[in-house]
């Protein structure tokens, strides 16, 4: 079997950051997507986040993509990663991190400032409402929004190294 994009990034020097991690187009339709990386620790470096942390995250980021005047009929989806490092936004059309640099800065601004109850964390609404965690949510949001997104550079927008 051939490799998989995202296993083909060498963990060992991967930095936070926002990363094209894939492009894909269908040919019946003609529509491309593009899946991004946000990657939110080094990987094998730091600690991963705790579960409950990346759940609060989860879903006051979807609330917000599904809300955006701008961007939500282009997001089609928005998750974390199994690894617990960062999450995916995947969206239609051919783009760049640049593109959607604003659009994770506000969510996570959002995310980072949010007040109240988490959407979608009652019993009715969440298969496990009970493992969210907004004060830890909004401590990841902070150090996102201070060490990486307030100073993106190129060197955060593009993969550092792949794999052979």
């Amino acid at each position: 079997m051939e490799r998989i994009a995202s296993f083909s990034v060498d963990h060992r020097v991967l930095e936070p950051g926002v990363y094209v991690s894939r492009r894909d187009s269908d040919a019946a339709t003609g529509c491309t997507t593009t899946t991004f990386d946000l990657r939110m620790t080094a990987p094998n470096r730091e600690p991963v986040m705790d579960t409950a942390a990346v759940h609060a995250i989860e879903h006051l980021g979807a609330t917000f993509l599904r809300n955006d005047a701008e961007w939500s009929g282009r997001v089609i989806y928005f998750g974390p990663m199994g690894c617990r490092t960062g999450f995916y936004l995947v969206a239609f059309g051919e783009l760049e991190s640049t593109d959607v640099a604003d659009l994770v800065r506000r969510m996570f601004a959002f995310i980072r400032d949010f007040e109240g109850e988490i959407p979608g964390a009652k019993p009715e609404e969440c298969g496990n409402y009970h493992d969210n965690d907004l004060v830890q949510a909004k401590w990841w949001a902070r150090r996102y929004m201070a060490d990486t997104l307030e100073v993106l550079d190129e060197a955060h927008t593009h993969y550092p190294a792949l794999l052979g």
